[in-house]
């Protein structure tokens, strides 16, 4: 059985990170996969497991999402066809039995024609498509929202929401999912094991996380600032994003602070952490609760994203984490929230199902055998 994975990232690489998990465990059942991919993936992140192709990179400009261009300033318009028939090569020279697209057509819609012309184009007997979507969409006006579901209605024969129905629904976020509910297979939270780490790093600290994109220096001020005023070290985290900012940093950081590049054992430093702090994004998140540590969540919030806010506000609600607003965020209250969170024992973690990937794998292997 052969698999295509096509997945894009603009600004935070949760995407990739998620949809690299699920090519990992359909190629541990036997599936030969190939990961189409939209940007650059993270270089923590592990691709051994199957094949990948590049596509000509495209990122967003900034946190607005307005205008996505290559690294050497093309905007998208230039490169969308070269693009697309590249997309179109690897789909044709494959022949797959599973084509999973990560996000659209309930998301990244600036890729419709990249995709669209791809799917209408597949020969028969027709590969199963299904569309890979979080636990917590981007709100839009209702008129947006019904014509991506009136895509997926007719393009796709799955949509796997990589959530655990018992803590979150697609509805939540995503009002039109009613109609999609034929479509709409649950498949746990997406989040791979630990890897082992050696050492104490991490142990007692609080560690800060601004994920792996290009957003979060606020964050990373905010946290020098307030981590003179409490009473454990810190270890800030810097993404690839905001490293050309790293020298500066360390010469403003007091003694009780690390900077450092993001680590690939990030989650056995969580495990270890009196407290994290981070954004609220997907992977972050799932992090948090699997490592049962105390948490802040600081969600983006910026041009009008709600995805970061609903899923923190979730976990707040369950007593799972603390929120700091992003409008509201300096040194002193950081510091503050700080001290309130190390003061109080670390929450119970969560009875939430994290086999996500493993999930998403059988799933679509089933679906596919069961193809005419």
């Amino acid at each position: 059985m052969k698999a295509v994975i096509w997945v894009q990232h603009l600004l935070g690489t949760g995407h990739t990170v998620r949809a690299a998990a699920i090519g990992e465990a359909l190629a541990a059942r036997g599936v030969d996969v190939t990961m189409v991919l939209g940007a650059p993936p993270p270089p923590v992140l592990d691709l051994s497991a199957f094949r990948t192709v590049t596509l000509t990179p495209v990122l967003a400009a900034d946190a607005t999402f307005a205008a996505l261009a290559t690294p050497d300033g093309r905007p998208h318009a230039a490169v969308l066809a070269e693009r697309r028939d590249a997309f179109a090569a690897v789909v044709a020279e494959t022949r797959p039995d599973i084509l999973l697209v990560e996000t659209f057509p309930l998301g990244r819609r600036q890729f419709a024609d990249e995709i669209l012309p791809v799917l209408a184009a597949l020969p028969a007997p027709r590969s199963l498509v299904a569309s890979s979507v979080r636990d917590v969409l981007v709100r839009k006006p209702a008129p947006k929202a019904e014509a991506m579901a009136a895509l997926a209605r007719a393009h796709f024969d799955l949509v796997l929401v990589h959530a655990d129905p018992r803590f979150v629904t697609l509805g939540d976020s995503f009002p039109p999912a009613d109609g999609l509910a034929d479509l709409i297979r649950y498949t746990g939270f997406v989040h791979a094991a630990p890897r082992p780490s050696a050492g104490t790093d991490g142990e007692g600290e609080v560690v800060v996380s601004c994920g792996g994109g290009a957003v979060g220096a606020a964050l990373v001020d905010a946290a020098i600032a307030a981590a003179p005023q409490t009473p454990a070290p810190w270890r800030v985290l810097l993404p690839p994003g905001l490293m050309d900012r790293a020298a500066a940093w360390r010469a403003a950081a007091p003694a009780c602070v690390t900077l450092e590049p993001n680590r690939p054992d990030f989650r056995a430093l969580l495990s270890r952490a009196a407290l994290s702090i981070s954004q609220a994004g997907y992977n972050t998140a799932l992090d948090v609760l699997a490592a049962g540590v105390r948490a802040i969540f600081v969600p983006f919030a910026a041009h009008a994203e709600t995805e970061q806010t609903d899923r923190a506000g979730a976990l707040a609600a369950r007593g799972l984490a603390d929120v700091v607003a992003e409008r509201d965020l300096s040194g002193p209250v950081l510091a503050t929230a700080v001290r309130e969170a190390l003061a109080r024992p670390a929450p119970a973690r969560p009875a939430i199902d994290l086999a996500g990937a493993a999930g998403a794998a059988d799933i679509l292997i089933k679906e596919a055998r069961c193809r005419p």
